[in-house]
């Protein structure tokens, strides 16, 4: 029976949930609870504002960067200027500690202003083996390292169960911002972090190359074909220097929805594990 009074306030343990399941669903705002339907709100008469001081006026964001108009239904390009100082800054870094600079400082792409952190990479550097997804989610944001959150911990153990850590691996994204709400990174944005990741693959110059998901595999191994046709197929990644051996499997996150699908990726993984130099197994 209501008898009128307020209800109890939730106990701190069930906020601590229901933040956890906004987390993992990527909702990363608040909104108001009540809908508001903006089309039928009559119109109201714009406030008189009083002019505030020149002195008093907050300093001016950083203009983002502007990219160049597409055509509707044609690939989206990117501004001339944006993609030649991406090109030049990623050539120029002789070092992985250089390349993560240069990225800090480039201001091409606009998701470095929504981020928190630059995901650059994880692991060792000198391992023969590179994973390569497609952007950094929340998680990877907030600690700064690729592959740390709920997708991660799937990877760690898919590694693990062929007998490797993250020791034994590099880690990195095409993307290294994360977009905001966890969308896709737009063409324009992938493209512009193009010669970045490109530049990061050539300087690892590891004996095989993974790429983690449809997205990496498209834009690494220059495919349309879909992800679960093009997993688990040998194909080539010319780092600069040779080609190396590089294969596409299905990307952690997936599996998370499609558990079922951790069949196929095993058998990715064994063949991976029977491709690699000795001394890694």
């Amino acid at each position: 029976m209501l008898t009128g009074s307020d209800p109890s306030p939730p106990s701190a343990e069930a906020l601590a949930a229901l933040l956890e399941w906004y987390r993992d669903a990527g909702v990363d705002m608040a909104i108001d609870e009540i809908a508001i339907d903006r089309f039928a709100a009559p119109a109201a008469a714009a406030p008189v504002v009083a002019p505030v001081p020149a002195e008093a006026m907050p300093a001016a964001r950083p203009a983002l960067p502007q990219f160049a108009t597409s055509v509707p239904g044609a690939t989206p390009t990117i501004g001339v200027a944006e993609a030649e100082a991406a090109r030049i800054a990623a050539a120029s870094a002789e070092t992985l500690d250089a390349l993560r600079e240069a990225l800090a400082r480039f201001e091409g792409c606009p998701l470095r202003l929504t981020a928190r952190s630059l995901v650059f990479a994880d692991g060792n550097p000198n391992a023969r083996i590179m994973l390569v997804g497609e952007a950094p989610g929340r998680e990877e944001d907030l600690q700064g390292v690729p592959f740390v959150g709920r997708s991660g911990q799937l990877l760690d153990r898919m590694l693990a169960a062929i007998g490797l850590g993250r020791q034994d691996v590099y880690i990195a994204n095409v993307v290294p911002w994360r977009p905001p709400g966890n969308r896709t990174p737009t063409p324009e944005e992938t493209a512009i972090c193009r010669p970045f990741i490109r530049r990061q693959i050539e300087l690892v110059d590891p004996d095989v190359l993974i790429c983690l998901g449809g997205a990496a595999a498209k834009e690494l191994l220059d495919t349309r074909e879909g992800i679960l046709r093009l997993r688990g197929q040998w194909l080539g990644y010319d780092t600069g220097r040779r080609q190396i051996r590089a294969m596409a499997t299905l990307h952690p996150a997936y599996l998370l929805r499609q558990p079922l699908q951790k069949r196929l990726v095993w058998r990715d993984l064994l063949a991976l594990k029977a491709a690699l130099p000795q001394e890694t197994h």
